[in-house]
């Protein structure tokens, strides 16, 4: 696709645009693991969307949408936490969400919007900024791996 990309702080007017692509999120990962990730429940759309608006009124989170033809084809919800003895991290920058609309995948949005989280958590003081990516998600681990994010922690799960 040839037309350009706008990255922009999300607001109250996206929440149904946000909830339709936190849906495919959850969908999308509940797929490809559907006992470590949670199944869609009704009305995940209205509940991911006003989730995140409420999340993008937040000082120390940030929500950020990318918009293509007036369209909302991605977005990046990430925000900033202190030390967490449970990971044994130190303060950083989390990145919760970064989602690309499948259609428009592979053109660089994700890359954009990672690029906009990216100076988003550091202007809030992240002093670095880590994420959590699907096992079988290859196509977002390249690219954060081709941003220079390292492997550091790998999840396991057992059933009980």
């Amino acid at each position: 696709m040839s037309s350009s990309v706008t990255v922009r702080t999300a607001n109250a007017d996206d929440e149904r645009a946000l909830g339709r692509l936190g849906a495919m999120l959850v969908e999308e990962h509940h797929e490809f693991d559907p006992k470590r990730f949670i199944a869609p429940v009704a009305m995940l759309p209205q509940r991911y969307g006003q989730f995140l608006v409420s999340q993008a009124a937040r000082p120390e989170m940030t929500v950020l949408v990318a918009e293509r033809d007036g369209r909302m084809v991605g977005y990046a919800f990430g925000g900033m936490e202190g030390n967490d003895y449970m990971a044994l991290r130190g303060p950083a920058g989390v990145l919760y969400d970064l989602v690309v609309d499948p259609a428009h995948r592979r053109q660089g949005i994700g890359t954009a919007l990672l690029d906009a989280a990216l100076a988003a958590l550091s202007k809030i003081g992240a002093p670095r900024v880590v994420l959590f990516t699907a096992e079988k998600n290859h196509g977002a681990q390249a690219m954060f791996e081709g941003a220079s994010f390292r492997r550091t922690m790998i999840e396991m799960t057992r059933e009980l």
